[in-house]
């Protein structure tokens, strides 16, 4: 029952940043393990991150896709409600639609992030934001 909203895309030159937020409502955003993904046009849905709950941890794990680690920094908010992807040195490869999505944590945190999200897993999303990196 959780209601999300991304916003925070736009375009951007190559090299530049963007910070997307995920705006959580109807629920308590601590119970769940957020995730992003992005789908650009052609290409299915892809799970670049996520990040779990902060009920068991000042820390939460993260999980970060091959191809955005070391450029994109997710965190989260509660006090917000609110998860955020910061995103640097951007390409014209990370043109797509952005999504951020949520699953209730049952588990520990490192068991929401070891592998790569998969949509099936999530049933709670936002809209979509559009990012678009070009000159």
């Amino acid at each position: 029952q959780l209601q999300l909203a991304e916003t925070g895309g736009g375009v951007v030159q190559p090299g530049g940043s963007l910070r997307l937020s995920c705006v959580a409502s109807g629920g308590a955003l601590d119970y769940y393990a957020i995730a992003w993904f992005r789908q650009a046009p052609g290409k299915e849905r892809e799970g670049i991150s996520c990040i779990s709950s902060s009920e068991h941890s000042s820390v939460p794990n993260t999980y970060y896709a091959d191809a955005v680690k070391g450029r994109f920094t997710v965190s989260r908010d509660s006090a917000k409600s609110t998860v955020y992807l910061q995103m640097n040195d951007l390409k014209s490869e990370d043109t797509a639609v952005y999504y951020c999505a949520a699953r209730p944590q049952y588990y520990s945190g490192s068991y929401y992030t070891r592998n790569l999200p998969l949509r099936h897993e999530y049933k709670d999303w936002g809209q979509g934001t559009q990012v678009t990196v070009s000159t």
